[in-house]
């Protein structure tokens, strides 16, 4: 879509007459940063003083322990045990490392473009400027709902997580699910810089103690523990290191253990593209972001494949307590891997905290898909693909109709307060199951137009502040080890056969494909051609503001340090 094209649509959306795109600079000194970049994107300062504008008020704190820690929910400390118990400790080790492989080079591929281009949501405007219209409308619709449904998911597993204390056992679930919504909204409604407190406190809390689980288990793996038992790799040779799943055949059913841990992993590494659709509301994004890209990494080797190697020193996959609390459907710590191993290690305070964590983990990742759902929503609202009122924001910048609209999907959560709604709030959670796959293969798509269109706009990639290496073959290597995920996530449901699970495990692909197809003949949408691919609107304000960031001097050793981390 050619730079004319896009601000005639504009115009269309905004109801606005001639554009004034000139002088940006001006326009930034003038008027600041906010509303100069919302005078850059809507063409002109009249519609950008009606809706206002997302504020940049998310510090480099802020985004660097998004990044290292900000989605990390759940999964890493419970949903890793399923995995344990199905594959194996070598499986999920191989299983987390090879996805965390795929899921970085991806990441290298959103920082290129969202340094380039820092925008609220980011990811559907990507794909609807670089891709094809009905692509950012479906990857859109498609990261709102799965953000909302999960925000869900995570509320009702905080409420149950502290259902492993005896004191809040006899308390009817609903109040604690209040409690947490009315919490999370009050952190997303009034600024995101409170958002990003929020989000720093949880992550600190979260790395501190992963940081302290995997010292813990070490020292127990060499024998420091109450026991002074020396374990080293023994669960690796009894009861083994892969286990067979699906087939009796050693081989093959290795070889499926290992492939169950990548649908598992990828959960696991669900929402660490938060980084980009928080690029829109950053400080001095073009530093920040790459800064934050690069960070992942670490997330992905401590927290992800240091944490399965642990796991998988201390706890063997047919462990009977962990099998049991599994089958039983255990609140809280009790189906954490981490807590079976404090507990087989004889240290008995540690599960209580692990759970406390367990539980700000939950909160924190509701708190985060709260503010993905809201900017996916306004992100969809920018490119003219929902209603325009949801662009309106408050006077610090945050974008109050899209924060209301997907905390009201929260009220499904009391579904889970019953037995028969809670079948109808797990169907709802089985729509999202493969969403952040689709969003992972979108992104790659993105990033091969976009490469294509630096080089039919002339641009040379080494004058890029954040350049990805080994492009585009990267972009490739992700979108084809992704697609083979989708594809066969749902392996095991042929052998027996079942239904239930088979709709669970590929109802994500009609929903994704129906969204395009609607959009696709509603709006009669084409490819983009990559020399017609709009690059640049909203980038003018953006180098334009660059210059009015302030510069960092370490004044002395700690402040060095402090600057290395945030």
């Amino acid at each position: 879509m050619e730079r004319e094209e896009y601000d005639l649509e504009q115009k269309e959306v905004f109801g606005h007459g001639d554009s004034a795109f000139a002088g940006p600079a001006y326009k930034v000194e003038e008027r600041g940063i906010q509303m100069g970049e919302a005078a850059d994107m809507y063409g002109n300062v009249e519609t950008a003083e009606d809706y206002g504008y997302v504020a940049r008020g998310l510090k480099s704190r802020h985004i660097q322990f998004i990044a290292l820690g900000g989605t990390i929910g759940t999964g890493l400390f419970l949903g890793i045990g399923r995995a344990l118990t199905q594959a194996g400790p070598l499986s999920i080790l191989l299983g987390y490392t090879f996805t965390g492989i795929a899921v970085f080079a991806m990441m290298q591929s959103l920082g290129e473009m969202a340094t380039w281009l820092p925008l609220p949501g980011s990811i559907p405007q990507f794909c609807t400027r670089y891709v094809d219209p009905a692509m950012g409308f479906a990857v859109g619709w498609n990261n709102w709902y799965s953000s909302a449904i999960t925000l869900c998911a995570e509320i009702s597993a905080a409420s149950l997580v502290i259902d492993f204390w005896q004191g809040a056992q006899h308390t009817n679930i609903a109040a604690w699910i209040s409690i947490l919504i009315v919490l999370i909204v009050c952190l997303n409604i009034f600024a995101v810089s409170i958002y990003g407190e929020a989000e720093f406190v949880f992550a600190s809390l979260k790395i501190i103690t992963i940081i302290g689980l995997l010292i813990m288990a070490l020292i127990l793996d060499l024998g420091g523990g109450p026991t002074h038992e020396r374990i080293g790799f023994a669960t690796w040779r009894n009861p083994g290191a892969m286990k067979l799943y699906v087939s009796n055949s050693p081989n093959t059913g290795r070889f499926l253990g290992l492939f169950s841990t990548f649908v598992n992993a990828s959960f696991s590494y669900g929402g660490v593209e938060m980084v980009a659709v928080a690029a829109g509301e950053a400080e001095n994004p073009r530093k920040n972001i790459p800064k934050a890209v690069r960070r992942v990494f670490w997330r992905i080797l401590f927290f992800y494949v240091l944490g399965s190697l642990c796991i998988g020193w201390l706890v063997p996959y047919n462990d009977p307590d962990l099998l049991s609390a599994q089958k039983a459907g255990s609140s809280g710590a009790a189906q954490s891997p981490w807590v079976i191993a404090i507990y087989r290690a004889g240290i008995p305070v540690l599960p209580s905290i692990i759970n406390f964590v367990i539980l700000t983990s939950a909160s924190s990742s509701a708190n985060a898909f709260l503010y993905t759902g809201s900017r996916y929503l306004y992100a969809l609202a920018q490119n003219g693909q929902a209603p325009r009122f949801l662009l309106k924001c408050s006077k610090k910048g945050v974008p109050y109709w899209c924060v209301g609209f997907t905390a009201s999907i929260t009220l499904l959560t009391y579904m889970s307060c019953s037995a028969g709604a809670n079948k109808a709030f797990v169907w709802f959670q089985n729509l999202t199951t493969i969403a952040g796959l689709f969003t992972w293969i979108s992104i790659c798509i993105a990033y091969i137009q976009f490469h294509k269109a630096l080089k039919a706009h002339k641009i040379d990639r080494n004058s890029l502040v954040f350049k990805s290496p080994f492009q585009p073959y990267t972009a490739w290597f992700s979108l084809i080890f992704f697609s083979i995920i989708v594809l066969f996530n749902g392996f095991y449901v042929f052998s027996p056969w079942n239904v239930d699970d088979f709709v669970t495990a590929y109802v994500g692909i009609p929903i994704y494909f129906s969204l395009y197809a609607f959009w696709k003949i509603f709006k009669r949408t084409t490819m983009v051609n990559p020399a017609e691919a709009d690059i640049q609107t909203g980038k003018a304000a953006l180098d334009a503001a660059e210059l009015n960031w302030p510069k960092q001097h370490a004044r002395n050793v700690f402040e060095r340090v402090w600057f290395f981390i945030a």
